[in-house]
């Protein structure tokens, strides 16, 4: 990211020291509209050795670790991230090209200097999922100035997990791994990093702040149960840019706690589409507050962009989400917000929008937008949707309840202009 705000540090600055404010989210999306997808070398930070230590650290020549498949990579990780760590000036591990065996690890801060993780290599997780004793597989804890890049691959053979064989044999079906997770961290960038094959999560991230997902890439079957791509809960600043999201549930999950975050430029599919929400689900839920997801595209999906609620104990909200510029393919729900099954919802759903969204849809109901009785929706907005069916059955029909929203541009299907539940017709 560091390349797109060039000449633009001191406006940067200004927004971060008011990070809750909204306009940062417009902010950043200015920039990555006028800086798509360039995949520049970014200047990294002077290794050069001082007295405080740091400078390149080769996870193979000074560590011993081995590209052969079998040998533990997770000592010389740990060993090498140890010297980093200390580092009172910038340093860096390299883990390089090959393909190692890892078992798991927690690589945790704070650390004195800045720190990155080059992994240029792919890095392969036991395949039996009863070899982890917790539900993580490389964990990052409490690091601020942090970046994970390279071209690196983390595959977690998930395939063998897929199937559930021996499920009831065994509880660890219930806890299984998640591929990475990103745990407290501040001022972040992943960029150009693939996970691939996650027994169950991709990417979790949770109370993180100012943390930038780039080119990264997510690969799993759309058949992978429980594979959600990146899920993020309770973090602050989290930008997705010119992402690849090919798995068996969300693309991405935004969970409750979570602002001040934009989706720029990211593909889906297969999956389950971008997912706001559960909210309702759990108890003490935080609001969502402050989303923008724009210039995406969802191919055959089961999900487009929507809004899920549970019928919660405790209120919730979400409010200031934004749809923009969004192409879908063969998607089964491209626009929906459904709180029909559970009519005395606590969740407040405010301030709205999806403008200019185009393609197909696999089922009839194109739009569909479903308040609940005892919180109306407030402020929602369509504009210039362009939805047709590629099914079998139609004609495309938009549905509304228990929500009035505002209206402008073209409109097909025509908003709100079927009832809920009616039956669609053979298309001719």
């Amino acid at each position: 990211m560091r390349g797109h705000f060039e000449g633009h540090t001191e406006t940067l600055n200004n927004y971060i020291m008011s990070r809750d404010s909204f306009s940062y989210i417009k902010f950043v999306v200015k920039l990555t509209r006028k800086f798509p997808s360039k995949k520049k070398k970014t200047k990294g930070a002077n290794y050069s050795k001082g007295g405080g230590g740091g400078g390149v650290i080769d996870v193979v020549t000074k560590f011993g670790a081995k590209a052969d498949e079998k040998t533990d990579l997770s000592k010389p990780l740990l060993d090498a991230w140890k010297e980093a760590c200390a580092s009172t000036s910038p340093a860096k591990i390299v883990i390089p090209k090959g393909i190692y065996f890892f078992s798991t690890a927690t690589l945790d801060g704070p650390c004195k200097a800045p720190i990155e993780l080059q992994v240029e290599g792919t890095v392969k997780a036991p395949a039996n999922p009863g070899a982890f004793k917790e539900p993580k597989w490389i964990a990052f804890n409490r690091i601020e100035n942090f970046k994970l890049f390279g071209g690196g691959v983390f595959d977690s053979q998930g395939t063998t997990t897929y199937k559930r064989e021996g499920c009831e044999k065994h509880d660890y079906c219930d806890s299984l791994p998640i591929n990475l997770r990103f745990d407290f961290l501040t001022n972040t960038m992943v960029q150009g990093i693939t996970s691939k094959d996650s027994k169950q999560f991709h990417v979790n991230v949770l109370g993180c702040k100012n943390i930038t997902f780039e080119h990264f890439i997510v690969s799993a079957p759309g058949e992978s149960p429980n594979t959600y791509g990146i899920h993020i809960g309770r973090s602050d600043g989290v930008n997705v840019l010119n992402t690849e999201i090919k798995t068996g549930d969300d693309c991405v999950s935004i969970g409750d706690g979570s602002k001040n975050l934009v989706f720029n430029g990211v593909t889906c599919g297969p999956g389950h589409g971008i997912s706001i929400g559960s909210l309702g689900l759990f108890n003490n839920k935080e609001p969502i507050d402050g989303v923008i997801v724009e210039n995406c595209t969802l191919t055959n999906t089961s999900n487009g962009v929507r809004i899920k609620s549970w019928p919660g104990a405790e209120p919730g909200s979400c409010s200031n989400i934004h749809f923009e510029d969004i192409t879908v393919t063969n998607v089964s729900s491209p626009i929906i917000i459904d709180q029909k099954y559970c009519p005395w919802n606590k969740c407040k759903i405010n301030n709205i929008s999806f403008k200019n969204i185009h393609g197909t849809s696999a089922l009839p109901e194109a739009v569909k937008i479903i308040c609940s009785a005892t919180l109306l929706c407030e402020n929602v907005e369509l504009a210039d949707i362009e939805i047709t069916l590629s099914g079998p059955v139609g004609p495309a029909v938009s549905q509304c309840s228990n929500v009035k929203p505002k209206v402008s541009g073209k409109q097909n299907p025509v908003a709100c202009s079927a009832p809920i539940g009616a039956k669609p017709t053979p298309a001719a």
